[in-house]
């Protein structure tokens, strides 16, 4: 683990202009901690977020995404005595997540709770709400804490830094198999409220562990926006594997923003599944770094949207080292006047040679008035290097459909059996049974309410 702290840096977007309100949030809104490191931490993206503008459609992530309906000023953090609610029992029921968890975080709106298999304590595993984490284990958390995402990039990332409280820290040693998976569950409701939360998933070398996040609100009124925002860093050592599935569905009245990015050192591997159900709109900083020769990183990516929902994917792939490999496979549905935009790029860093990258976006258009922008792209600078993108906007396949009908299969579910075969290849990587059938039960639920 490296003990050095980085810099935050103040990204592009300094200029004054016109645009959102600030948010009703002060300097008192900071949370109190013990640690002067991680005090230093929050007072130094505090301080970045006041100088940052909010990004607008001037700037190129942000082209086709607009946030002006956003209403920062109505927003306001739970407090203590708020956060006594509970959460309904299907929310974090274990028949779920299945039974074999080495550990589960339940936390947001609701009472927080922790577990961990006590044989993986023995070991030095470190699964903890990240409120926690700043109590418990302010050294190490400290250390890694910004390392690999810096609070400067935006206005959403600095905020986000400065005052999660919200989170997860998941900390494997060396060396260190976790074989049964872990799951987190990040829970909202309120009106006008924010949710701001922070996960930090470091594994050391030759370490092994898979977590299961789960981002979920009830459908609130849409006039009463909750609004969450979030940073995922990721740090896989060299020759340890991590299997992440993260997985939305928001109600539709949250408006959410994360800034996640993950970082592979030499012969690490990295399996990591996107899904999003849920939100009014949304935008995700999808990033992977591959730091050192051998790195692998693999995405796979799916969403399925309705209504006037609106999700923008803006991924990278960052080939900084020879002889790396990444694999990005997203896909996603789209039915009513929903939106999506999925923005790829795969960049190769002068002298990785031997780079192997690949990227895909394919996308079904279920009705006349949703619509899919996909923009792969490539910048290569080194030789000897194989890369390539795809992307595809289409309808159903009338000889499919017209194949099941003369089967006896009636027109809806037919329709339903081949979307659900769209999104296969993708939901056979979670590794939860029961999760993956909630997310094919939304997805059903959806293609009925047409």
């Amino acid at each position: 683990m490296s003990s050095s702290r980085k810099s935050i840096k103040i990204g592009k977007a300094t200029r004054s202009r016109k645009g959102l309100s600030g948010f009703s949030f002060t300097d008192k809104s900071l949370p109190e901690v013990e640690d002067s490191s991680l005090r230093d931490y929050r007072q130094s993206a505090w301080e970045a977020y006041q100088s940052l503008s909010f990004p607008t459609k001037l700037d190129e992530p942000w082209r086709r995404t607009d946030i002006s309906q956003l209403k920062t000023e109505s927003f306001s953090l739970f407090k203590k005595s708020e956060k006594e609610q509970q959460l309904p029992r299907h929310v974090y029921d274990p028949k779920t997540a299945d039974d074999l968890r080495s550990g589960q975080i339940i936390a947001g709106a609701g009472v927080n709770d922790c577990s961990i298999n006590r044989a993986l304590e023995d070991k030095g595993v470190i699964f903890e709400d990240f409120h926690t984490a700043e109590i418990v284990h302010p050294r190490i958390l400290q250390e890694v804490l910004g390392q690999i995402v810096s609070p400067g990039e935006d206005k959403f990332t600095a905020l986000a830094a400065a005052l999660a409280t919200d989170g997860v820290f998941l900390y494997v040693p060396k060396n260190v198999t976790i074989e049964d998976p872990l799951h987190s569950i990040y829970w909202g409701m309120g009106e006008s409220k924010a949710f701001i939360n922070h996960l930090v998933i470091w594994l050391e070398e030759g370490a092994q562990a898979t977590i299961v996040h789960e981002s979920t609100s009830p459908n609130g009124v849409l006039n009463e926006q909750l609004f969450h925002n979030g940073i995922v860093e990721i740090h896989v050592g060299n020759n340890a594997h991590l299997n992440l599935v993260e997985l939305q569905s928001w109600g539709k009245n949250v408006w959410s923003f994360t800034r996640e990015r993950a970082q592979v050192m030499a012969d690490g591997k990295l399996d990591w599944v996107f899904g999003a159900m849920g939100s009014h709109l949304s935008k995700n900083f999808l990033d992977i770094d591959l730091v050192e020769p051998g790195a692998q990183g693999r995405m796979s990516g799916f969403y399925f949207t309705d209504d006037d929902q609106h999700l923008d994917l803006d991924t990278q792939q960052n080939h900084l080292a020879a002889h790396t490999t990444s694999d990005l496979l997203f896909r996603g549905a789209l039915m009513d006047a929903s939106r999506s935009v999925w923005q790829g790029m795969v960049y190769v860093a002068p002298g990785a040679v031997g780079t192997d990258g690949y990227q895909a976006n394919r996308n079904l258009i279920l009705s006349k008035a949703a619509r899919a922008d996909s923009i792969p792209g490539l910048e290569i600078l080194a030789d000897d290097v194989r890369c390539s993108h795809g992307a595809t906007v289409g309808k159903i396949d009338e000889d499919e459909i017209f194949y099941l009908l003369s089967r006896g299969i009636p027109q809806k579910e037919a329709e339903q059996l081949i979307i659900l075969g769209f999104f296969n290849p993708i939901m056979e990587r979670i590794p939860f049974t029961g999760v993956r059938q909630k997310f094919i039960d939304a997805i059903i639920e959806k293609m009925n309410a047409r």
